[in-house]
């Protein structure tokens, strides 16, 4: 089993941007690549300010923090990932999108390099075959945000090697995660549970069974979730579950996957959630009077 050194991790948003922190903390060198280059900033700005408040804490060292920082490098160009032993993908949830990524590193990447998915719905033996080296092919779903959530879904593909599920699996206990492993089925074990129940709080309120604030505080205190199912979309991202929820529905053919009018209707109208300032719940108030009393 080979010990993975380097990291690459294709896409610098929230997920890609929080598995490269991961990655840097547990000693790794890490690439984070993205060919925004505005999203590049904005992804150095997070990961400054998140080690900044852990360090504040006591949750590390100053001098581990600083190693971390001095770990990370930032990337414009996808051939910068050449050398990593690793390439982990956090793209959009397209399987048109990743399987041409997926062709691409193929290319770029050493012979020995794993390819692995954030994917948390798209079949992993399907991305796998847009390359010459399905064995070295893995899903590894982190859970958001990754450097706060301890759980990775790790999905093998139908010729993923016992070497690169033992290497991958590995990797994320250095992580510091939780190991679970999932066959090559649509949603894996996490959204082929969870998106059911986000849908069906969307028809809930698409009914007009209960107002969205009800919906969510049952779900909050009756089950003792810490997010009730419609803060959880928002946090998501309203089109993330869409994609999920089709994606199922597909590979499923159950029409518990259908997605509710309303959901896709909040998506068409550019009502993405929290990245957005608008989802299901409006943040705009909020985000404005953050900055007013900042300014006081």
């Amino acid at each position: 089993m080979a010990e993975i050194k380097a990291v690459g991790v294709v896409g610098s948003g929230q997920m890609g941007s929080g598995i490269a922190l991961v990655a840097a903390l547990s000693g790794s060198d890490v690439w984070l690549h993205d060919s925004d280059p505005d999203a590049l900033v904005r992804a150095r700005k997070y990961i400054d300010d998140f080690i900044q408040n852990i360090v504040s804490r006591g949750h590390v060292s100053a001098a581990e923090g600083s190693d971390a920082i001095l770990r990370l490098h930032y990337a414009s160009n996808l051939e910068d990932l050449q050398s990593a032993d690793i390439i982990i993908e956090a793209i959009v949830e397209s399987e048109d999108v990743k399987r041409k990524l997926f062709t691409d590193l193929d290319k770029i990447t050493k012979a020995s390099a794993i390819l692995a998915s954030n994917t948390s719905s798209i079949s992993i033996s399907r991305l796998a075959s847009a390359t010459n080296r399905p064995h070295q092919v893995i899903g590894m779903h982190f859970m958001n945000p990754p450097p706060i959530m301890k759980l990775i879904e790790i999905i093998r593909g139908a010729d993923t090697s016992d070497d690169t599920f033992e290497t991958t699996k590995a990797l994320a206990e250095r992580f510091g995660k939780t190991v679970i492993c999932s066959k090559d089925y649509p949603g894996f074990i996490v959204n082929r549970i969870l998106m059911p129940m986000i849908n069906e709080a969307f028809y809930a309120l698409y009914t007009g069974v209960a107002t969205k604030e009800d919906i969510d505080t049952g779900m909050k205190l009756g089950t003792r979730h810490p997010l009730g199912p419609l803060q959880l979309a928002d946090f998501i991202g309203l089109d993330v579950v869409l994609s999920v929820l089709r994606i199922l529905h597909a590979g499923l053919g159950d029409s518990r996957y259908a997605p509710c009018p309303l959901l896709v209707l909040y998506v068409d109208a550019g009502r993405l959630g929290r990245k957005r300032g608008i989802g299901v719940y409006d943040y705009r108030k909020a985000t404005q009077e953050t900055k007013s009393s900042s300014k006081l």
